[in-house]
C-alpha cells in the first residue's frame, strides 16, 4: 500500500486516471467558454480551476468507495513544521521570482491590494476555494492514486506534467513561455508530492489549496507572467525548479539518516564517581 491507500488492478488505474484527466479537460475549456457569461470576475476566480473537481465527482459516480479513499488518503496531519514548510515554500518561490526578476530588469512592478479592481480580502478568499478546487483532483485525486503505483517523484513528476498541459492556452505563447511555465507546474508538483506524502483529508487540500493560493496571489501583485512576457515566466520556472531540489535533497538526507538505536541497545552513560 501506499499513503494508505489499498492497491487496485493496473487497468483500475489507469481507467480512472484517464477518466478523470479527460473530464477535467473538457470540464475546464466548458468553464472558461462560459465565465463571461457569469460575470465573475477572472481576477476574483477562474472557473476552469473547478475542472478537476468536476473530474473527481465524475469518477465518484461510479466508483464512490475507491474515491473516498483516495480522497481520505493515509493519515490525518504530519505537524505543525511540514505545514509551515509548504505554506513558506510557496512565499519563497514568489521572493526567489521577484528578485530574479528584480536583478535581471532593475526592479519589480507592485500592485498594491487596494488598486484592484475588487477587494483583496474577496479575491484572497476566492482564490483559496478555487485552488482547493484544483488540489482535490491534482493533489488529492489523481496524485495519491498514481503514488499507488510509483514512489512519490515518479508520481509527483507525472502530475505536474498533467497539470501544465491541462493549462492548454500557455501552448499558444512562446515555446520559452511555455517551457518555463511547465518547469514551474512539475517542480511545485514535487514540492506538494514531496510534502503531502503520507497526509490525508482536509489537512492535505487546505495546505495543498494554501500553498496554489499563496503562489497565485503573490504573482498577481508583483509580477506579469500571464501577459505573455518570457523572461517572468522563466524567473518564476526556475524559483520553483530550486525550492523543489531543497525539498527532494531534504527527503533524501531524511532517508538516509540512520534510524536511532532501541533503547536496550543505546550505550549507557558512563557512571560518575564520587569521594574518590
Amino acid at each position: 500500500m501506499a499513503d494508505g491507500v489499498e492497491r487496485v488492478g493496473r487497468g483500475g488505474t489507469w481507467g480512472a486516471a484517464g477518466v478523470f484527466t479527460a473530464v477535467a479537460f473538457v470540464a475546464a475549456g466548458a468553464l472558461g467558454a462560459v465565465q463571461p457569461a457569469t460575470g465573475v470576475p477572472t481576477e476574483v476566480v477562474q472557473l476552469t480551476q473547478f475542472g478537476p473537481a468536476a473530474g473527481v465527482g465524475v469518477i465518484a459516480l461510479y466508483r464512490w468507495r475507491r474515491t473516498r479513499e483516495l480522497l481520505r488518503g493515509g493519515g490525518g496531519g504530519r505537524g505543525v513544521g511540514r505545514a509551515a514548510g509548504l505554506l513558506g515554500s510557496a512565499v519563497l518561490i514568489v521572493a526567489l521570482t521577484v528578485l530574479a526578476y528584480g536583478t535581471l530588469r532593475g526592479g519589480v512592478g507592485f500592485t498594491p491590494p487596494g488598486a484592484l479592481h475588487h477587494s483583496f480580502a474577496l479575491i484572497a478568499a476566492a482564490q483559496l476555494v478555487g485552488a482547493c478546487g484544483e488540489e482535490i483532483g491534482w493533489r488529492c485525486f489523481l496524485q495519491p492514486l498514481l503514488r499507488t503505483r510509483w514512489g512519490t517523484l515518479v508520481s509527483s513528476v507525472t502530475v505536474g506534467v498533467v497539470w501544465g498541459a491541462w493549462h492548454v492556452p500557455v501552448f499558444a505563447q512562446a515555446p520559452a513561455y511555455a517551457a518555463g511555465f511547465l518547469v514551474a507546474t512539475v517542480a511545485m508538483s514535487v514540492v506538494l508530492g514531496t510534502a503531502l506524502d503520507g497526509t490525508g483529508g482536509p489537512y492535505r487540500l487546505l495546505l495543498a489549496g494554501g500553498f496554489h493560493a499563496l503562489v497565485n496571489l503573490g504573482l498577481l501583485l508583483f509580477m506579469d507572467e500571464e501577459s505573455g512576457a518570457v523572461t517572468p515566466m522563466l524567473c518564476f520556472g526556475l524559483a520553483c525548479l530550486a525550492v523543489a531540489l531543497a525539498w527532494v535533497g531534504r527527503r533524501r538526507a531524511s532517508a538516509a539518516a540512520p534510524a536511532p538505536a532501541p533503547a536496550s541497545e543505546a550505550v549507557p552513560a558512563p557512571t560518575t564517581l564520587h569521594g574518590t
